[in-house]
């Protein structure tokens, strides 16, 4: 089947089909797996998306450039018989802030270097952001230096790309929480005003023209806004579509575009469908994807104990902890309170610092590690109701087979499939 394309997105919910797009923001090869997985049985491109502190020309926190995240992805697509044509590749957040300690022009300039690899790189959905000051500046720019800034940035991807067919899409604004979600409790979020979208997108739309951008400016097909949803280290902020109704009707205004939402992640199911059903076509998602790839791994190791109990194999959790505590500028500014709370975050977190850590040498090996004393091994269904216990029912009916990876891969495969229904209606 061809997927609907992206360009198209505005005009998804007047057709037969799709009304938005999950967009999965991360590098961990098996929750890209599993995204393909959950992604190949329906109409729907499968978007993925690496962020500028991610993946950069400096190799980012995951160490690998532009082209190298999307050789691993198709290395990953082989392997589970994706076809790389359904395959979207996007930039998220692609401006200064990985070098926003830099005075402004030197960060531009390594921003310009970035998305023209990005670009050159075949990511054909590049998100605009240079909302943030660099040295000596105000920590958020005004509406005209920001859309000043990503209009210098298009016409670095323009130049960059030299396939016409594979000429990018561009998304503009940004949100008000911070990427990757809040850092604490959360009590309620001001959803983005229509006269400030309208204002973003007018000023971009300026932006670009004096740049000489028209033609790109027509491939804008969203706008990054707030509707409403967060989620912090201890809680979440539930869609309320009410909430967002001014908003949503903004785009009856707006032609050709959609609002992008991010930190969607643990949203419940109802939650993901009325935010696509109100514009909010392009849902992004990570950390939740991460954090049930990290629910899933503890299980596992708790049935590894059960099943191995003279095992001397250190657990998982400890190995992690050792990890985190070895290189803490991924979690220290981010939790706060008592050694016991900051304990509890670093592994239970909705923000999902943890990610950052599972490409390290000893947490790959220490997750080799349990794989490897799993492999072959039929879990009992008593374990997996007592460790995985949301995976059960799917195990019973031989949806899923009681292997570790097949577990692991399901539970991923299980918030996936919240954001797939969604999208499809």
């Amino acid at each position: 089947m061809t997927p609907p394309s992206i360009r198209d997105l505005a005009d998804w919910r007047k057709q037969a089909g799709p009304s938005g797009i999950p967009s999965v923001c991360s590098a961990h090869p098996l929750v890209l797996e599993a995204a393909m997985q959950a992604t190949l049985p329906t109409s729907l491109p499968l978007l993925i998306e690496a962020t500028c502190n991610q993946v950069n020309q400096d190799g980012g926190y995951t160490g690998m450039t532009p082209s190298d995240f999307r050789a691993m992805v198709e290395d990953i697509a082989e392997r589970a018989s994706f076809p790389l044509e359904r395959i979207i590749l996007g930039g998220d957040h692609l401006g200064p802030n990985p070098w926003k300690a830099l005075d402004a022009e030197a960060a531009m300039g390594k921003a310009e270097t970035m998305i023209r690899a990005y670009a050159a790189a075949g990511f054909t959905k590049l998100h605009l952001d240079c909302s943030m000051g660099c040295a000596g500046e105000p920590i958020a720019l005004d509406d005209a230096d920001t859309a000043a800034r990503a209009a210098r940035l298009a016409k670095a991807a323009e130049e960059a790309c030299t396939n016409p067919s594979q000429a990018p899409v561009y998304i503009i604004g940004t949100e008000v929480p911070v990427p990757g979600g809040a850092l604490e409790a959360i009590e309620g979020l001001e959803v983005t005003s229509p006269a400030a979208v309208r204002e973003t997108v007018e000023v971009h739309r300026r932006a670009f023209l004096e740049a000489d951008l028209e033609d790109a400016f027509k491939r804008v097909i969203a706008a990054v806004v707030q509707p409403g949803v967060e989620f912090g280290n201890h809680n979440v902020i539930v869609y309320d579509s009410s909430e967002a109704r001014a908003l949503s009707q903004t785009l009856d205004d707006l032609p050709g575009l959609v609002f992008e939402a991010h930190s969607t992640d643990y949203q419940p199911p109802s939650a993901l469908g009325a935010l696509v059903e109100d514009g909010f076509a392009i849902l992004k998602v990570g950390p939740g994807l991460t954090f049930a790839l990290r629910e899933a791994l503890y299980g596992l190791d708790m049935i590894a104990a059960e099943l191995y109990p003279g095992s001397s194999r250190q657990s998982l959790r400890d190995i992690m902890e050792a990890v985190m505590h070895s290189s803490p500028d991924n979690w220290q500014k981010y939790y706060e309170g008592s050694e016991h709370e900051q304990a509890l975050l670093r592994h239970f977190s909705y923000s999902d610092r943890i990610r950052y850590y599972w490409p390290e040498a000893d947490a790959k090996a220490a997750v080799d590690a349990l794989l490897q004393q799993l492999d072959g091994v039929e879990i009992p269904e008593p374990l997996i109701a007592q460790y995985l216990g949301g995976l059960l029912k799917k195990v019973r009916v031989k949806v899923v087979a009681p292997h570790a990876r097949n577990l692991l891969l399901a539970a991923i495969g299980d918030i996936m499939q919240d954001y797939i229904d969604a999208c499809q209606g």
